[in-house]
């Protein structure tokens, strides 16, 4: 072996062994796992009196198309609120529609003692709930305030005829300006919207 193959090897040898007490970090450094957010746990049952009693059949709900996302969304009201923005780091664990999804059929399994059934199910009932998610972001008023703003709409059929329809907007305070505190406000409007969707129904339905 020449003399200068063997500094090529001893500069390699050394090379590599700073690597390795390095980290062997090349290339960039990977990023931070993002934050990942739902609805929270369910709120306790109340000892209200259940507001149907006749069997129902809940759709998934569906989502405007930029809504169909796991991103979670922000507006600068004060800067520009046409523009929805999303948190770099922080998302939902999954769309919001799913989310909304569950938590309806939740609740109103424990508003109604005669059943509420998927879209899959095969069994018949005379009412069908749609539920549509028309809105859903964090909006800034201030870089310090914001609210969580969320819109439903809701159409009941009953026999694959129109019943009703019905559109429902919550605002809800975020505690602090970030995902955290939108990811809070947006569960305390779900659950608002979800009570009044469910008194809505029973207020529709026939004696």
């Amino acid at each position: 072996m020449s003399a200068a193959l063997g500094r090529r090897w001893v500069l390699g040898g050394v090379l590599c062994a700073s690597l390795v007490a390095g980290g062997c970090s090349i290339g960039p450094a990977p990023r931070p796992l993002a934050s990942a957010y739902d609805f929270g746990p369910p709120p306790a049952a109340t000892a209200a009196a259940p507001a149907l009693r006749e069997p129902i059949r809940v759709d998934d709900v569906a989502a405007l198309p930029w809504l169909d996302t796991s991103a979670m969304l922000y507006r600068l009201a004060y800067r520009d609120a046409a523009q929805p923005r999303a948190y770099a780091d922080s998302r939902w664990v999954a769309p919001p529609a799913a989310l909304l999804s569950g938590r309806l059929r939740a609740r109103l399994a424990a508003a109604d003692p005669a059943g509420v059934l998927g879209p899959g199910d095969p069994a018949h009932a005379p009412l069908t709930l749609r539920v549509e998610l028309q809105e859903l972001s964090q909006v800034f008023e201030t870089p310090e305030q914001s609210v969580a703003l969320l819109e439903l709409r809701a159409t009941l059929l009953r026999d694959h005829r129109l019943s009703a329809q019905g559109t429902f907007v919550v605002r809800v305070p975020a505690a602090t300006p970030d995902a955290a505190g939108g990811a809070a406000a947006v569960a305390v409007a779900s659950d608002r919207a979800i009570a009044e969707i469910i008194g809505w129904t029973g207020a529709h339905l026939r004696p």
